[in-house]
């Protein structure tokens, strides 16, 4: 009886240990956006406007009407899968943000393959246009990877200098070698016409690129929650010279989850060109990818807390608009905010771990008699 009434008194302790480290990673994330709405409040009050109708206007303009939780969910679109582009290598301990030249260049790609392919099935045609995207943003993160794991070059500088080569590459083409004659104002390639675009999801004005997003997450998420080559990539994560004396392939495991990553980053170039511009053109340099860095980090670069991360800064970015008109503000006043939170973000991140509320009992009484 003892026995047992110790066990039924101990099980709520139990139960808090292993919640404490979940509500860890929610509260701190959470906490990070509420510091960042005040402070960016503060700079929205200096400037003229009120703060609080600054985040009325952002929640009307991002999920007050049915139009704009359609407006919000085909921004959140490319954000997912450039927010995977980043998540995936940040597992292997990597910080990789050419998201952008993945992007653009799987965009590229995309669009020479539609129009070589113009006449045939449309479904194939799509097909080869998501492969050939796939392959290209895939190759140019993996490089970036690879030049870390046998060259030793810093993962986050090498990335960022790809994404600015990959722009330089997009714009000689477009402008040169695959321009369309009949784009004269704005380069592109040629078109890959209307018949050939991809359409909405169920009559609603959102493209299948955000059903390709939430695919991709699912996948991704089986694949390094699941499987055991997800389990060898946290391995490597937490200690690549423990992973190569377990007789982990450290290289190509690199090499694969940047591959899959750039993927999902390319995909997103494809959907781009397939689903909202038609051809590849310069609208492709939006900054998505750099958005994906956020999203990727808010979501503690979980592939499944991606989704609603990138619901909210697709629904941010769709606010701009109604700010501008109705405060006389930027434009690019939710960038700054953006970054705010980016900022806090990444200050939040020294707080893992030393906060005592959510340290099991006994680790918290040795910190607090320490």
């Amino acid at each position: 009886m003892a026995t047992t009434a110790q066990t039924v008194g101990r099980a709520p302790s139990l139960f808090g240990d292993r919640a404490r480290p979940a509500a860890e990673k929610i509260a701190i994330p959470l906490g990070a956006l509420v510091v960042s709405m005040v402070v960016f409040g503060l700079f929205v009050a200096v400037a003229g406007a009120d703060p609080f109708e600054f985040y009325a206007l952002i929640y009307k303009g991002a999920y007050g009407t049915w139009f704009s939780w359609q407006n919000s969910l085909q921004r959140a679109a490319p954000i997912i899968l450039t927010g995977l582009c980043v998540a995936l290598p940040a597992r292997l301990g990597l910080v990789v943000i050419g998201g952008e030249g993945a992007l653009v260049l799987g965009g590229l790609a995309a669009a020479a393959v539609g129009a070589a392919t113009i006449g045939t099935n449309t479904y194939l045609m799509l097909t080869m246009m998501a492969a050939a995207s796939m392959l290209v943003g895939g190759a140019w993160i993996a490089l970036a990877g690879g030049l870390r794991h046998y060259r030793g070059v810093n993962e986050t500088i090498s990335s960022l200098l790809l994404a600015y080569i990959a722009i330089a590459v997009m714009n000689h083409l477009v402008e040169g070698p695959l321009r369309d004659p009949k784009s004269l104002n704005k380069p592109s390639t040629l078109l890959i016409g209307d018949a050939n675009m991809i359409g909405t999801v169920g009559g609603m004005d959102v493209h299948w690129g955000l059903v390709f997003g939430i695919v991709f997450c699912a996948v991704t998420w089986v694949l390094m929650i699941k499987t055991p080559f997800g389990f060898a990539v946290r391995m490597i994560g937490g200690n690549p010279r423990a992973a190569r004396m377990a007789g982990l392939s450290v290289g190509r495991i690199t090499l694969v989850t940047c591959f899959i990553g750039g993927a999902a980053a390319g995909l997103a170039g494809m959907v781009e060109v397939a689903a909202v511009h038609g051809s590849a053109n310069a609208s492709l340099v939006v900054g998505y990818g750099y958005t994906g860095i956020l999203v990727a980090f808010l979501a503690r670069h979980n592939p499944l807390a991606i989704l609603p991360v990138a619901l909210l800064l697709g629904g941010i970015d769709a606010s701009g608009g109604l700010i501008q008109r109705r405060l006389d503000l930027p434009d690019a006043t939710v960038l700054v905010l953006q970054g705010v939170i980016f900022i806090a973000i990444l200050m939040s991140e020294t707080l893992y771990g030393r906060l005592r509320i959510f340290q099991p009992k006994g680790q918290a009484g040795g910190i607090a008699n320490g």
